[in-house]
């Protein structure tokens, strides 16, 4: 044998151990310890079939989840024309339940391609291709035509594509999706390249349905469901594109299934529907309006969607101390729920199947929580409909970007730091996105506060977003930086709100200084930790605030932490939030493990604890 063939063959050897690691690295990658009961009840041919915008319904709807051909290749490459595999849509390819499991990296794009069909009834007015979220810039393409692009990884979008359509039923559609994670200023939550402590493995590409529905040419594009608790009415503004001009708007509101009130009113102007008796939303009574919003030319209906709508307030007023506290319909009642992070260690951002969706808001309810702040996430429109149905309140966080101002906790301290002085590219991103976010999620009554910032994260004129924030939504409050930067004139925050961050003991800022111009709120505290063998993202080095051994421990810990709160209520605090619903990755601090089968504490004991929490007496002026 030459030295030739030598060398040739040493090279051949070597690539057979590159590539056999490299097969290894994927496998461990794309296999995670553990996972979910619903994992193996996901049809990777459809999966998520439900509706997946229940605040404006149709019946003409395709579902365009399952099966999809992927390929990774370098950026700036062009479309490919031979893919990798399949991948199973919606879920991110760094999941397992994507079928790939493989980490794609700020250097790559990620192409996915599918053939659709599309009937001749189909294409009778605009076709509407729609992504629920895709993280985080993502272009589509219709049998080679660039339809639009989009940027942001949290908010809905769609786009027409009745011009890049051929003749007959097949259709070929394709999107290409970037995503740099933590080596951009984008919003992104709590992903990492390198996942570690309280930073989890990063999520590219599709993670919300897919879909596809086909509407007439003059149509109901947008409609902002507003409620005015004082005055019993529902206002409805609908947005409607391709109207001539003698259309007009009829709203119809429902309870029970009979019909409760109508108006109709002209394109453009708000439609206020007054509510005879009117049934009033909250944790106890959970009552929804379903409402019909049809566009109509003469007696005809052109087009028609469905909504719903509730009665509810969320505001601020001062008890017998002259200490602010937080009101749900001009009432004290003391919010409390768990900070949930909405990760799974099979889904990564995306939930196995509906009734994984639905469990951790049920189980959240089972343990008496009326409240959960939804961390640094946005979650499908399917969740918030279920908190809207079962009266669970949340608090929505801004997912976070661009880090790298100071921040800094002490034991009972507000916490310190740094605005970032972010380029203006960065700022446009963040505030282009935090619209869209409201926007998309503004007609949820379960949603009563906006979080912009936390822990000064990323947080960049703090008053100039508060204060847009409040304008723009003035019906919700707004938390201006939970556990934040706050910015002071005197003792007034900007914001609604004065939160506090603390671990792991309960504590609250001192009401005589900040509880007269700010709500005082507890905006994370707990994190007690405890790892149940078996059920871990890895079998060492996890970790929490505050660990324990077995559940005795963490149930005498968290009771004392309960009286605690009960005479922080009395004292002037208005909410509290506890770290965390589960555990993600190696943060073994959740109420249950990350796979959801082991629930650490006793849930009537948590429920009877949490009643105690609520019966809290507070006189108001």
């Amino acid at each position: 044998m030459t030295k030739l063939n030598l060398k040739n063959l040493s090279l051949v050897f070597l690539m057979a151990i590159l590539t056999m690691a490299s097969t290894k690295a994927q496998e461990k990658l794309s296999k995670p310890p553990i996972s979910t009961p619903w994992a193996e009840k996901v049809n990777p041919v459809a999966p998520h079939q439900e509706y997946p915008r229940p605040q404006m319904s149709r019946e003409n709807w395709v579902n365009l989840n399952g099966q999809w051909d992927f390929a990774i290749v370098s950026k700036g490459s062009s479309s490919p024309t031979i893919y990798d595999g399949k991948i199973t849509v919606p879920f991110p390819i760094e999941s397992q339940l994507s079928g790939v499991g493989r980490s794609v990296g700020s250097e790559h794009e990620l192409w996915y391609a599918k053939e659709i069909s599309l009937k001749s009834s189909q294409r009778r007015g605009k076709v509407y291709l729609h992504f629920g979220a895709v993280d985080w810039e993502a272009e589509v393409f219709v049998n080679g035509k660039s339809v639009g692009i989009h940027h942001g990884g949290f908010d809905p979008f769609y786009f027409e594509i009745n011009e890049a359509l051929v003749k007959g039923e097949k259709q070929e559609v394709k999107v290409r999706v970037w995503d740099p994670s933590d080596d951009g200023p984008q919003p992104r939550g709590k992903q990492i390249k390198n996942p570690h402590g309280i930073w989890y493995t990063p999520v590219t590409g599709i993670w919300q349905t897919v879909w596809m529905e086909t509407v007439p040419e003059s149509h109901i594009a947008h409609i902002k469901n507003t409620p005015d608790y004082d005055n019993g009415t529902i206002s409805v503004l609908p947005t409607v594109k391709g109207a001539s001009g003698n259309t007009k708007v009829k709203v119809v509101a429902l309870a029970d299934g009979k019909e409760v009130a109508s108006q109709e009113g002209s394109i453009g102007n708000v439609i206020d529907l007054k509510i005879p008796s009117p049934k009033h939303w909250s944790p106890d009574s959970p009552f929804l309006y379903d409402l019909e919003v049809s566009l109509m030319s003469g007696n005809k209906v052109i087009d028609k969607v469905k909504s719903y709508a509730a009665l509810r307030k969320i505001s601020m007023g001062y008890d017998a101390n002259g200490v602010k506290r937080m009101l749900l319909n001009d009432k004290f009642v003391f919010q409390y729920g768990p900070l949930d992070q909405g990760w799974w260690p099979d889904g990564l951002y995306t939930a196995p199947n509906e009734e994984a969706l639905v469990f951790d808001i049920i189980k959240t309810q089972e343990m008496g929580f009326n409240m959960i702040r939804k961390h640094v996430k946005v979650e499908p429109a399917r969740w918030y409909y279920h908190c809207d149905k079962m009266g669970m309140l949340v608090w929505q966080d801004m997912p976070n970007g661009d880090h790298g101002n100071e921040w800094e906790m002490r034991p009972g301290i507000i916490g310190k730091g740094t605005d970032r002085d972010r380029s203006a590219a960065s700022e446009a991103i963040f505030k282009k996105e935090w619209k869209a976010i409201i926007d998309a999620n503004y007609n949820f009554p379960s949603i009563v506060v906006w979080v912009p910032f936390n822990e000064a994260w990323g947080q960049f004129k703090t008053k100039e977003i508060t204060e847009w924030t409040q304008d723009y939504d003035p019906s919700r409050l707004v938390n201006s930086a939970s556990g934040g930067n706050f910015e002071m004139e005197g003792a007034k925050i900007t914001g609604d709100i004065i939160d506090l961050h603390n671990y792991p003991a309960a504590t609250m800022p001192d009401p005589g200084i900040y509880g007269k111009d700010n709500v005082i709120v507890l905006g994370e505290f707990g994190g007690l930790g405890l790892p149940v063998y078996g059920h871990t993202w890895q079998d060492k080095d996890n970790w929490g605030y505050q660990s324990f051994k077995d559940k005795e421990a963490l149930a005498n810990r968290y009771g004392e932490f309960m009286k605690t709160l009960e005479n922080l209520i009395t004292a002037g605090l208005s909410a509290a939030v506890y770290t965390q619903t589960t555990d993600v990755e190696v943060e073994t601090n959740g109420l249950m493990t990350y796979d959801r089968k082991i629930i650490k504490f006793d849930e009537s004991w948590l429920k009877a604890a949490h009643r105690n929490l609520y019966s809290v007496q507070v006189k108001m002026q």
